[in-house]
């Protein structure tokens, strides 16, 4: 009988950590206040995940997240940088000089951007690649 309870108290604490970890308002309480927005696929499949293994506090994680705004991305988090302005990084061969970019963007977005991480993936392309995609080359 003692080790049943245990049983069931561990799987009652669980399931009690499971919801309050998948709930957008504690991960985002500075989301709350929205009233529509895109939404976070991050915060629907934690609720999601909720609703599959515990109905009902599945229904109420996503019912606290809607009612909150917390399931919405942050409204204006976009950085758009004009053109001309990013012309310094490149050099007179084409090649974007990293250092210059990131430069140029910690200045503009005013955050900081380790272009130097191995983690990073460059792409490169060609203008073949461009016309493909119906767009011209303009640096």
């Amino acid at each position: 009988m003692r080790m049943s309870s245990r049983v069931i108290g561990g799987v009652m604490i669980a399931a009690l950590l499971t919801q309050l970890t998948a709930c957008g308002s504690i991960f985002f309480p500075d989301r709350r206040g929205q009233i529509d927005g895109k939404i976070d696929p991050m915060i629907a499949v934690l609720d999601a995940v909720g609703l599959l293994f515990y109905v009902i506090p599945g229904l109420i994680a996503f019912g606290v997240d809607f009612a909150t705004g917390a399931i919405y991305f942050p409204p204006g988090k976009t950085a758009h940088i004009a053109p001309q302005k990013l012309q310094d990084a490149i050099g007179a061969d084409g090649k974007v000089d990293n250092s210059k970019l990131q430069t140029i963007l910690e200045r503009e977005l005013g955050g900081s951007f380790p272009l130097d991480d191995p983690r990073l993936i460059q792409h490169t392309g060609s203008v073949q690649q461009l016309a493909l995609y119906g767009l011209a080359p303009a640096a």
